[in-house]
């Protein structure tokens, strides 16, 4: 979809920290819109964007390394505001003729910053004299300011913790306001944007919706859009959004690859044709998708596979209807992040199953991804601005890959049928215990292993079930559901009893930092 328009609006220079994404929701949190663009295209992402604003993020790079990543110079020749955090702030120094170097005393986790001066960017919340928690995260540090910049406060280990070019509205800090142990981070970003940079908090999804309709319009015109609908919150907002612009001319195509949830094609079905008016096609495509994938193991590999597949079958829909000239899909802005590596990173082969950088050419159609800008609790809002019910919108992701994910190692059409009947009983005992608007994303996962137990009177030798869930609000990090132990007695009682194949069921409690939270 072509970008829409943010007048006011914040760049993010990314240099690959782990937390960058966290910038990205202080920013929005504020009311003001946001991308983050990697540093090699931060020039083009400038002018593109034409921003009131610039954040620099952290990096795992050293500055004093040779090719280290550095900020485009149209950056500090445009005049405009702009803060530096961690890397950024060292970058920002080197490229303005202070000095950083490396080793000196590290400083990773909680720290305690004596506010040294008073700043613009303090108002209303720090003043001098006072202390204040933040978290650090760095082994190198600025040792020379350049001209104009001044000390504003210091930590035991960074005596540039906070420096400030007032005049110029550069400021620079060695630790992480965008996290939470950063009790004030939020706040100073608030103030970052709205007191210096001067922009308005009144980016809306009212706002948004009404522009997403006018940009699919431009794009599309009087052609036919084809849509991938699976019934999740993402495909389904995206396809409501696409059928306000150009209503008729939309298709929605359900694909069945058999690694659905229990019922879940046949809910789906239901649902849509009878609350909403769309076109919607049903394609029961499980014995092409389950005969490729059976016997695979690698999960990359298993990716690509249904990739492959989704393609395929959308080009063989589009010949029925006698063409179409564009696919559109649910991509959401953490897949656009996490398909794309910015630095190199493992971030390439995250989202591997997106067609994120586009379709093969031989489909001659493009892209329609209305929410690609938004995070995942974002389009939850703008799926009530369209009149989704509640219970649709707080529904559990179930990415596209299904139960092919949730399945390590070789899958077969039995452990399917396995995995499927123990998640359903999963999900039934979160409802019944009234947990499941309390838990992001839970599911049953299949494990590669059989263990020997005893049921009755009788050895067996069948399936370990892992059980996951977790809490999250965007989709970018995530940590386990604290569960009661009755809870997950009675969830495993029930799983072991009623389903052939498992004898065995244990809970994950791995956290997630930015990334996927899905099981491979």
């Amino acid at each position: 979809m072509t970008q829409t328009a943010h007048p006011d609006s914040v760049l993010i220079v990314d240099f690959g920290s782990q937390v960058t994404q966290l910038i990205a929701r202080r920013v929005r949190e504020t009311g003001v819109y946001c991308e983050i663009v990697p540093f090699q295209s931060a020039e083009e992402g400038f002018e593109r964007l034409q921003p009131k604003a610039v954040i620099l993020s952290g990096s795992p790079a050293s500055t004093v390394d040779e090719g280290s990543p550095r900020a485009p110079d149209i950056i500090f020749n445009s005049g405009l505001p702009v803060f530096g955090i961690c890397y950024g702030q060292q970058t920002m120094c080197m490229q303005l003729g202070g000095k950083v170097e490396s080793g000196h005393h590290r400083e990773f986790g909680r720290a305690f910053l004596e506010v040294d001066e008073d700043s613009e960017l303090f108002e209303g919340l720090w003043s001098k004299g006072s202390r204040h928690q933040v978290w650090m995260s760095h082994g190198d540090r600025v040792t020379a300011l350049p001209e104009g910049f001044k000390v504003v406060a210091t930590s035991p280990n960074a005596p540039y913790a906070f420096i400030a070019d007032e005049k110029r509205q550069y400021y620079g800090v060695q630790f992480h306001p965008e996290v939470v142990h950063t009790p004030d981070g939020a706040k100073l970003i608030a103030n970052f944007i709205h007191n210096i940079a001067g922009i308005k908090g009144d980016w809306s999804m009212s706002a948004y919706r009404q522009k997403a309709v006018e940009a699919i319009r431009e794009q599309v015109g009087d052609k036919r859009v084809l849509c991938a609908l699976s019934g999740g919150v993402d495909s389904s907002v995206a396809a409501l959004l696409i059928h306000e612009a150009i209503g008729d001319k939309l298709t929605c195509v359900l694909v069945d690859h058999g690694l659905m949830r229990k019922d879940e094609a046949a809910n789906v079905v239901a649902m849509f044709r009878e609350h909403y008016n769309l076109h919607l096609i049903h394609v029961d495509a499980s014995d092409k998708f389950i005969g490729e994938l059976e016997g695979v193991s690698d999960p990359e590999t298993k990716r690509k596979i249904i990739g492959r597949l989704f393609i395929e079958t959308f080009e063989e829909e589009a010949k029925k209807l006698g063409g179409a000239d564009f696919l559109g899909q649910g991509t959401l802005y953490p897949d656009v992040i996490e398909s794309v590596s910015f630095t190199g990173g493992p971030s390439v082969t995250i989202k591997s199953h997106h067609n994120v950088g586009g379709l093969p050419e031989r489909m001659n159609m493009q892209l329609v991804e209305p929410l690609r800008e938004l995070f995942k609790d974002e389009v939850r809002v703008l799926g009530k601005e369209l009149g989704l019910p509640d219970s649709f919108i707080g529904r559990h992701p179930f990415p596209g890959p299904g139960l092919a994910i949730r399945c390590p190692g070789g899958i077969t059409r039995e452990k399917l049928e396995i995995l499927r009947e123990a998640d359903a009983i999963y999900l039934d005992e979160i409802r019944k215990a009234g947990l499941y608007d309390a838990i992001w994303q839970a599911f049953a996962v299949l494990l590669p292993v059989q263990t020997v137990g005893v049921m009755g009177d009788g050895r067996t030798y069948e399936f370990v079930c892992a059980l996951r869930a977790v809490t999250s609000v965007d989709g970018m990090t995530a940590d386990f559901y604290h569960y009661d132990m009755e809870f997950l007695g009675r969830a495993a009682t029930r799983i072991i009893n009623e389903v052939r194949g498992i004898n065995r069921v244990v809970y994950d409690v791995t956290s997630k930092p930015p990334g996927t939270i899905e099981w491979e």
